[in-house]
C-alpha cells in the first residue's frame, strides 16, 4: 500500500513533536516534511509530492488561513485538514471558503484523527461534531429556508450515497459498498448536487443534513 504523504504545519514545537511521534507509528503514513509557519508551509507544499497537509491555524508570521489560501491557489487538488485549538464560527467559515476539506480540534483521540486523515486524503471531507454544529448554524443564518426533502427530490439510492459520503467514505469505497462503479457514484453525486442547489459535495451534505435535522 502506498503511504499517505503528509506535511505537518504546527508552530508549537512540543505539540508537533508529539504528533509526529504518534503518526510515525502508523505504517500507512509518511511524514514528508514539517513547517512551523505559513510561509515555510507554502514553500514545502510546492516542493514535495504530498497527499495531505495537516494544518494548524494559529501560526506566526503568515497565518494558517492565509497559508491555506496560498496553497489552494497553487495546488487546488491538494487536500488540507485543519487541526487547531481555535473554533470561532467566523474562522471555520473562512477556512471553508479557502477550500479546506476537514476540521478537527486539538485533543481529538488518535483513532479519530487517523480516520479524518484517511477520509480527507481519499477525497472525502471530515468535520468534527463542533465544526458541524457551527457550519449548520452558519448555513441556517445565511441560506434561505429550504423546503423539507420530498421523495421526488432525492432517490433512495441518492440518499444512501449521500449518507455514505457524509460518513467520510470516498467514491471508491461507496462504489464497493453499493456494488456499483466509481463513475456511477460520481454521476449520482452530480445529480444530488444539482437537486439540492448546492455548489459542491460539501455543501450538498450540509444542506441535506440541515433538512434532515429540520424534520427530526
Amino acid at each position: 500500500m502506498t503511504p499517505i504523504r503528509l506535511l505537518i504545519v504546527e508552530d508549537d514545537e512540543l505539540f508537533r513533536l508529539g504528533l509526529v511521534v504518534r503518526l510515525q507509528q502508523e505504517p500507512e503514513l509518511e511524514i514528508v516534511c514539517e513547517a512551523e509557519d505559513g510561509e515555510t508551509a507554502i514553500a514545502l507544499a510546492g516542493a514535495y509530492p504530498l497527499d495531505l497537509v495537516l494544518l494548524d491555524v494559529g501560526l506566526p508570521r503568515l497565518g494558517g488561513l492565509e497559508a491555506c489560501q496560498h496553497i489552494k491557489a497553487q495546488q487546488p487538488g491538494l487536500p488540507i485538514l485543519a487541526l487547531t485549538s481555535r473554533s470561532e464560527p467566523s474562522l471555520i467559515s473562512r477556512l471553508i471558503d479557502a477550500g479546506i476539506q476537514g476540521f478537527c480540534l486539538k485533543g481529538v483521540d488518535s483513532s479519530t484523527l487517523m480516520l479524518a486523515i484517511r477520509s480527507v486524503a481519499a477525497g472525502a471531507s471530515w468535520w468534527d461534531c463542533h465544526a458541524t454544529r457551527e457550519i449548520r448554524s452558519t448555513f441556517a443564518q445565511t441560506l434561505e429556508p429550504l423546503p423539507p426533502p420530498r421523495d421526488s427530490l432525492l432517490t433512495p439510492r441518492e440518499r444512501e450515497i449521500l449518507r455514505l459520503l457524509a460518513s467520510g467514505q470516498s467514491d471508491r469505497e461507496i462504489a464497493r459498498h453499493l456494488y456499483i462503479s466509481p463513475g456511477t457514484v460520481r454521476v449520482h453525486l452530480h445529480a444530488i448536487i444539482k437537486k439540492l442547489g448546492a455548489a459542491n459535495r460539501q455543501e450538498a451534505i450540509l444542506v441535506w443534513q440541515t433538512q434532515e435535522t429540520a424534520l427530526s
